[in-house]
């Protein structure tokens, strides 16, 4: 139940808002605005039209924010003077007019209630250097973080592709040395090939040497992987065979023979078959055969990886993805990753993942960017040295994923401040101070989640959770939101 009352200047004038305007000022906001008395309950719905300007005359006020379907109160006051409601009206249509918070109170208040209208229209004609000011601030504000935020991400983006760059070059390199080796077997091959041909060897000893050949190429696909120690004894071994039977360059076949798991007993099963006349002819065509293959393999292995890489990169940007969808966090991880592998060379990291957990609807590319800024930092933090884990698990109605490092910890004062925008503790120059002020943004304001942090020396763990079934999420992207003001103006302000 709401009761109006009459408005007294006497009154007005004792709020520190209102203490320096003249009598004349003092009346006008008395005819046109008016005081109510509020019984407990609400008073105003976060993200309703902005209609009314609240200045607290006595009683307790508390406001609210909504995270993941729970009201999460923002502060409780009794102060007299303290306003919410439509507070940014001075601003006009340039930015929405909605409620930022929810208000309600809880023993019988009185409230003086100005309009939104008529609020804006006075403080632009009692005030307008202050209103021109107060715009700048806002608007410069706001155009500052959006640019600060792009560079942020122009940054990360530097970054990546530095990463993505290197480590697409070693396989493009190995493939592009390979095919120069290949062409050179090649070549060889069809010379031996022609030497077979002139010889005086009957075709059914060429037919056996054939059958050798498709033999040798069914055992390099599944020749064992040796250990350095291990491939050296084999080689010492299938030279002494080679230098046995007489075969020249024997220090230059073994390797080869070794690496696609030809070894003695089956030069033996070689030897028997084609005899002592052709052993050495057949050998070499066979280790033609065998480096052909075994380059082939090395030329699949980096297209192979090229390939990933690409797909790594297509899944860490999203680019042939709808903006919103149902992922996998483990497939956003591992991109990410992938993607940051170059900084993460000289880190041990250990996954953690609760492989049982269901897909989420997200943002997919807008969560990359989270595990990126909290991945980036972790490695910062450590030096470029240390463990990073990763965990998934699930959390009541969320999802949880924590990204712990082994780096010196954040000390408790700064705790409370990290997630402040523009607040950093690098150097000048080396960090802007967004990066998880839009880590933040993302998981809490666009997708209802939480983050939140732990730490201590040697353990510090960034724990964000996302809900499983999501609430309906907004569309505009969250570098463009505007900075919020505080709902309930401080002491003194």
């Amino acid at each position: 139940m709401t009761e109006f009352a009459q408005c007294d200047p006497a009154e007005l004038r004792s709020l520190f808002l209102f203490e320096k305007l003249s009598e004349e000022q003092l009346e006008r906001l008395c005819s046109e605005g008016h005081v109510e008395l509020i019984e407990p309950g609400l008073v105003f719905t976060e993200g309703d039209p902005a209609q009314n300007l609240y200045v607290l005359i006595e009683g307790k006020l508390v406001t609210s924010r909504r995270v993941s379907g729970d009201d999460v109160e923002v502060a409780r006051t009794s102060q007299r003077g303290v306003y919410t409601g439509a507070y940014m009206a001075y601003l006009g249509e340039r930015v929405q007019q909605v409620y930022q918070n929810s208000a309600r109170v809880t023993e019988p208040s009185r409230f003086y209630v100005l309009g939104a209208e008529c609020f804006n229209q006075i403080m632009n004609e009692w005030f307008p250097m202050p209103v021109h000011l107060l715009e700048g601030l806002f608007f410069g504000g706001q155009r500052t973080r959006e640019m600060v935020g792009q560079r942020e991400r122009l940054l990360a983006l530097g970054s990546l592709t530095a990463g993505l760059t290197h480590e697409l070059n070693n396989p493009a390199g190995a493939a592009v040395r390979a095919t120069a080796s290949l062409r050179e077997r090649v070549t060889a091959m069809r010379g031996k090939l022609k030497l077979l041909a002139a010889g005086k060897y009957p075709r059914a000893s060429l037919e056996t040497i054939i059958g050798l050949q498709q033999r040798a190429v069914e055992r390099v696909a599944k020749a064992p992987q040796l250990d350095p120690m291990e491939a050296s004894d084999a080689e010492d071994a299938v030279s002494d065979w080679l230098e046995d039977h007489g075969c020249s360059d024997a220090w230059q076949l073994a390797p080869v023979f070794v690496q696609a798991g030809l070894d003695p007993a089956w030069l033996d099963e070689v030897h028997e078959t084609v005899g002592e006349e052709m052993l050495e002819p057949a050998l070499r065509w066979l280790n033609y055969t065998v480096e052909t293959e075994l380059l082939m393999n090395e030329i699949e292995d980096a297209t192979t990886r090229i390939t990933t890489l690409v797909g790594a990169a297509k899944q860490y940007s999203q680019l042939d993805r709808a903006p919103f969808q149902v992922v996998d966090v483990h497939d956003l991880l591992s991109s990410t990753l992938l993607m940051m592998s170059a900084k993460l060379k000289n880190i041990t990291i250990v996954k953690r993942y609760d492989k049982t957990l269901p897909k989420i609807p997200a943002y997919a590319a807008e969560l990359n960017q989270v595990w990126t800024n909290l991945i980036d930092n972790a490695a910062q933090a450590m030096g470029g040295n240390g463990t990073l884990t990763i965990r998934t698990a699930r959390d009541d109605s969320c999802i949880l994923v924590e990204i712990g490092d082994t780096g010196p910890g954040i000390p408790p004062e700064v705790q409370q401040r990290i997630f402040e925008p523009f607040f950093t503790t690098k150097p000048v120059g080396e960090g802007t101070g967004l990066g998880l002020d839009i880590a933040w943004r993302i998981v809490v304001n666009k997708h209802h989640g939480d983050l939140q942090v732990e730490s201590v020396p040697g353990d510090t763990r960034f724990q964000v959770r996302l809900p499983i079934q999501a609430e309906p999420l907004p569309v505009e992207p969250v570098q463009a939101e505007p900075i919020q003001a505080e709902p309930i103006q401080p002491e003194n302000s």
